[in-house]
């Protein structure tokens, strides 16, 4: 089947020649379909920045394949093939899984900036098999492998070019190949950032140290990082922007971006918002005007809230619902990374745990206990390999307590908080198909008056917030909790062939 071509807008027009301008000083010549001389010492970084629908994906998505088409290596940060100096090299990045895996939807091979920061190392033999897979080194004589698993990883790497995936095929755990992570030593040459508008100032400059040339994708209508005076790509000169700015032609007609898009009316107050979105409802359904929030929506779907004691009490709520008791957690439990608390001399249990896909603000599905004391079996939501079995501190904050409760606690490890209901700060860079939006609490952020870079924050808050939905919006104007229609569970999760262990770091 032949794909029609994709056609621009002039303004995704100019910034594809502008980037590919850039590109060249990368030894790329995306005209020719060719690659040429580096410039040596030159760095560059440029912004292409759009609010929702502008098409940033599809740019993104489009010079993917122009650099693929003209030979560039493409870096996943599952597995490295020794480089040869005439290479060059691209890597797709985003802040966090569920950000890198709407890219990998799309046929984008992105992962997480902590991927790339860390390189897996391999057990020499599995390497040897590595190369061979990729068209490197001739088929070799595995110790701990027969011909009939080499054959099988072989047969699942032609249709999916991943090294993991492969071996696992092959009857392989993660455990099993990958040794440890380091530190990446050789930088890369040109990295595209999905997200970028999630960066903070310490990864921005992680980022500048492997990659001469950046080109970041961010929207600028999002919300600032915690403790951020702004977003990265506003420090850029004007001369290193590019604006997206037209709604393509398969965002049209979509009321769920045209409400996030009446957000830029000046003269727009949140009570003539609401209308809208009553009005939207009337007329469309994948707009849903609800009375309640849907306990059902929050076990994969958190709730998106403002305030740190709504989404408490709404946690509290869907536990209740689903008769989850106070001393344990239920498979199926959705759960949010909060960090990682080891000492500085356990640094590389760190890396290991963070290169799993276990980083602040990963979304994770609890499966039951592991196999040791304080062990979880997790899945993590959007990582190309997403069951792990980790170190786990689960904690359960209750309101009006100022110590949480905590049903698993390692001494040491990943650390978790319930994510039935989330902030709507942490939601950012995330998409589900159905997003509950709790307006109460947009409500009080209007009433309250405050602004974030001269807009009103209420209005960032409810972009943000509308925009994390794919297919239908439900906008909550009630405290309160429908009766769950189903128990928790935890089949609608894709099995994989074994789950990776990280209790061997214990």
């Amino acid at each position: 089947m032949t794909l029609p071509a994709i056609t621009f807008s002039d303004d995704q027009a100019e910034a594809h020649d502008r980037v590919a301008s850039e590109l060249l000083s990368a030894g790329i010549d995306l005209d020719n379909g060719d690659l040429v001389p580096l410039a040596e010492g030159k760095t560059s970084v440029l912004a292409v920045m759009g609010k929702a629908g502008s098409g940033k994906t599809m740019l993104l998505a489009s010079l993917y394949k122009d650099l693929r088409a003209a030979g560039v290596e493409i870096i996943s940060g599952e597995y490295e093939s020794r480089r040869k100096k005439e290479r060059r090299s691209l890597a797709v990045l985003a802040p966090t899984n569920k950000a890198a895996s709407v890219l990998r939807l799309r046929g984008v091979p992105a992962t997480t900036i902590h991927r790339i920061l860390y390189t897996p190392l391999y057990d020499p033999q599995y390497e040897a098999i590595a190369e061979w897979l990729a068209g490197n080194l001739p088929r070799p004589k595995a110790e701990t492998l027969t011909d009939l698993a080499l054959d099988r990883a072989h047969a699942f790497y032609q249709t999916t070019p991943s090294i993991p995936g492969a071996l696992a095929a092959a009857g392989l755990r993660g455990s099993d190949f990958i040794k440890g992570w380091k530190r990446r030593e050789e930088p890369l040459d040109v990295g595209f950032i999905d997200e970028s508008s999630m960066l903070d100032e310490r990864q921005f400059d992680d980022l500048r140290e492997i990659f001469p040339t950046l080109v970041l994708f961010g929207d600028p209508a999002q919300l600032a990082p915690v403790q951020s005076s702004g977003m990265v790509f506003d420090k850029l000169g004007d001369n290193r922007k590019l604006t997206l700015s037209r709604i393509h032609r398969q965002t049209q007609d979509n009321p769920i971006l045209d409400l996030a898009h009446a957000l830029a009316d000046d003269s727009l107050t949140f009570d003539s918002f609401e209308d809208m979105i009553r009005d939207a409802a009337r007329k469309d359904d994948r707009v849903v005007w609800s009375e309640r929030v849907s306990s059902d929506l929050m076990a994969r779907s958190p709730v998106l809230v403002w305030r740190n004691v709504t989404r408490i009490k709404l946690i509290q709520a869907f536990r209740s619902a689903h008769g989850a008791p106070e001393d344990e957690l239920l498979p199926g439990e959705p759960l949010i990374c909060d960090g990682i608390e080891l000492p500085l001399k356990h640094r590389k249990k760190r890396i290991d745990l963070e290169a799993r896909g276990l980083i602040k603000g990963a979304q994770v599905i609890y499966l039951g206990p592991g196999t040791k004391a304080g062990f979880a079996k997790l899945h993590v939501v959007g990582a190309e390999e997403p069951q792990v079995s980790a170190a786990s501190i689960i904690k359960i904050e209750k309101p009006d307590e100022e110590e949480p409760f905590i049903p698993s606690a390692a001494t040491m490890g990943a650390t978790f908080l319930h994510g039935a209901a989330v902030t709507i700060h942490k939601a950012q860079g995330s998409q589900w198909s159905e997003v509950q939006v709790f307006a109460p609490d947009l409500f009080a952020a209007a009433q309250a008056g405050r602004s974030e870079a001269g807009i009103p924050l209420w209005k960032r808050l409810a972009y943000v917030a509308i925009t994390r939905a794919e297919k239908r919006l439900h906008w909550v104007v009630r405290n309160r909790l429908a009766l769950p229609k189903s128990p928790l569970g935890i089949s609608d999760l894709i099995a994989r062939p074994a789950p990776l262990s990280l209790e061997s770091e214990e």
